[in-house]
């Protein structure tokens, strides 16, 4: 990782027509230096039709065998990886190696399962049968899996991997071509990915022009173009629910699977011990400083209280404990890092820092929202939660 900063990254891909910069890693605020090709759309999709034919026509278990040693090589290198994810994405190393390594290539292998289960209940062929007066008319049938044409794969910013590679193994193997398109803020972890696809394939004898990257930049983006494509027929995006709402409207004719933000919720109406809750509570809102999309947002509780086995304890009193369980982690550098990690994105903590006075006019701020020091990253954009008490009716606030 540390020998790829302030390169070029190699890739040889079809429509080059400029290179491309701008990842900062959230833990050095440094930019990380690295410059990618930049294509031109329109060739990576005529590319990826002509290199769908010679895969098309491979059998189904040929696809699969490729598609393993693509898990294979990708879990050989997932130490880079995670790197890569950590400094661009802003997890933690210990969530970096984990939930975007192997884990991220568990859902991959996963998603192949289903694949070859889809496609091994289409039989090869088949003998019909049926009588018409004297006559009996047979026809033996025989099938075909035909792909559907080129996929568009969006990689979001905090989890790149976690939804890329399912996404394209599971096209990959059902004999589609994927362009990926990584968010401009974390652009490494994919490209690395499109690599060694590309390497894999022409080790086994395949077009590497069945898998290719399309950088932008938040400036000049290609989304939209991308996804009203002509060619374009699987979309697959990962990211903000109000980007992702547009992707889902203008998408059709393509198939279009999505996975947006979410608005969590937990309800707390009585519990057995009140302390492993609260502890347990904590750790989940604070895990990656709440920018997974399982991430819980909103606790509801009860006006009169949460009932416990020692009494009942008033909503207020209930958030002030919270408070005190996230500043058992907050407050210790060594358990914050590996929990909290850094904050990938500065808009993020612009919104906070709003979200934190409108909390102030509206009700009560519990547990303000405070950069913590990393222990080994000085520089690393880092926020402990906000924790805000508020009516019922401030839907418009917290919905």
């Amino acid at each position: 990782f540390a020998a790829q900063l302030g390169r070029r990254f190699e890739l040889e891909q079809p429509g080059t027509i400029a290179r491309l910069a701008g990842e900062v890693s959230p833990y050095t605020q440094d930019e990380l230096g690295i410059d990618y090709p930049r294509a031109d759309p329109d060739a990576l999709f005529d590319a990826a039709r002509a290199a769908m034919k010679p895969w098309a026509a491979a059998s189904p278990r040929a696809r699969l065998g490729v598609c393993m040693e693509i898990v294979d090589r990708l879990h050989v290198g997932v130490f880079e990886t995670a790197q890569a994810v950590m400094h661009t994405a802003g997890q933690s190393g210990p969530m970096s190696y984990a939930g975007s390594g192997t884990n991220a290539l568990d859902r991959g292998v996963e998603a192949l399962a289903y694949a070859w289960a889809a496609m091994s209940d289409v039989p090869e062929e088949a003998l019909w049968e049926r009588r018409f007066g004297s006559a009996t008319i047979r026809l033996r049938k025989r099938y075909r899996l035909v792909p559907r044409g080129v996929a568009v794969c969006f990689a979001c910013a905090t989890f790149p991997t976690w939804n890329a590679y399912p996404a394209m193994l599971a096209s990959l193997a059902t004999g589609n071509a994927v362009i990926l398109k990584p968010h401009p803020t974390a652009i490494l972890p994919m490209a690395i990915a499109v690599r060694t696809c590309r390497e894999v394939l022409v080790d086994a004898g395949f077009p590497p022009d069945l898998v290719t990257l399309c950088v932008d930049s938040a400036t000049e983006p290609v989304g939209k173009l991308l996804v009203r494509h002509p060619q374009t027929a699987i979309v697959d995006f990962t990211g903000s629910a109000r980007f992702g709402a547009w992707v889902e409207a203008n998408a059709h004719p393509a198939l279009c699977y999505s996975e947006t933000s979410g608005v969590n919720t937990v309800v707390v109406e009585s519990v057995d011990e009140l302390e492993p809750v609260l502890k347990s509570l904590a750790t989940t809102f604070s895990l990656f400083s709440a920018q997974m999309c399982t991430s819980p947002q909103n606790l509801y509780l009860p006006a009169d209280g949460v009932r416990h086995r020692g009494g009942r304890i008033g909503a207020t009193e209930f958030g002030e404990a919270l408070a005190q369980a996230m500043n058992a982690i907050a407050h210790d550098g060594k358990r914050a890092a590996p929990i909290l990690a850094a904050i990938q994105s500065p808009g993020t903590v612009e919104l906070i820092d709003r979200l934190a006075q409108e909390g102030e006019r509206r009700g009560r701020v519990l547990r303000p929202s405070t950069p913590y020091t990393h222990p080994e990253f000085a520089r690393a954009r880092t926020r402990t939660p906000l924790l805000v008490e508020v009516e019922a009716g401030a839907t418009d606030l917290y919905g």
